[in-house]
């Protein structure tokens, strides 16, 4: 397999396909490419990215092509087996899928006004009212899960997954920017970022030389 991703300090959507081929356990090529470089419209219309339209993260399988990180996770799952992704228990799984699909489709405030970047602590400052709300709907989903199915484990359903993976952006997002959080939480955010996996994709970026100004200013 070959995932094709982009900077690993900015790009959220290949951190989550880069994490869900890790969590697969199957051999995988990685391939970095820096994003809004003079060679990007290039190379985005090349064969290789052709399918997602030049958007990465893109994971190619032989002649099976997967974009979109949700899909990327769904299709390992399939080839590896749900639980290595997903709980075994039934309503513990329904609730991670539905995190994990809300996660991918909702939150924009917070996706718009604190872009990723995995290499910049910014000072903190109040958010806006519209990523507060955003925050607080995260802290009662991650309350929920940890409460009803973390058991004694780190993350939110208990063992690293799928729902992990899909809010490890928003993890790095808070200790960038400070954002407030609940007390509970802490712990996970710990447990999330100093993950093995999380400690190599950090400083992998820390090695990057593609820097892209707009995202290396503190929000306002």
């Amino acid at each position: 397999m070959k995932l094709i991703i982009g900077n690993k300090a900015y790009s959220s959507w290949s951190l989550r396909g880069w994490l869900a081929c890790k969590q697969s356990g199957l051999p995988f090529e990685e391939v970095v490419v820096p994003l809004y470089d003079a060679d990007w419209d290039r190379r985005r219309e090349g064969a290789e990215f052709a399918p997602s339209s030049g958007k990465v993260p893109i994971l190619w399988d032989g002649e099976a092509v997967v974009w979109d990180s949700l899909a990327i996770i769904d299709y390992l799952a399939d080839k590896v087996g749900r639980d290595r992704f997903w709980p075994a228990d039934d309503a513990a799984r329904a609730m991670a899928r539905s995190m994990a699909a809300e996660m991918h489709s909702s939150f924009t405030a917070l996706r718009r006004k604190h872009a990723m970047n995995v290499r910049q602590v910014f000072p903190a400052r109040r958010p806006d009212d519209d990523v507060v709300a955003e925050l607080a709907r995260i802290m009662e989903l991650w309350a929920q899960a940890r409460a009803r199915f973390g058991g004694d484990g780190d993350f939110l359903f208990g063992q690293f997954g799928a729902a992990d993976i899909m809010f490890a952006p928003v993890v790095t997002r808070i200790f960038t920017y400070q954002l407030p959080i609940a007390r509970f939480a802490a712990p996970y955010l710990d447990a999330v970022v100093q993950h093995p996996w999380m400690q190599d994709w950090i400083a992998s970026s820390q090695e990057e030389d593609w820097v892209i100004q707009q995202y290396e200013q503190p929000v306002g």
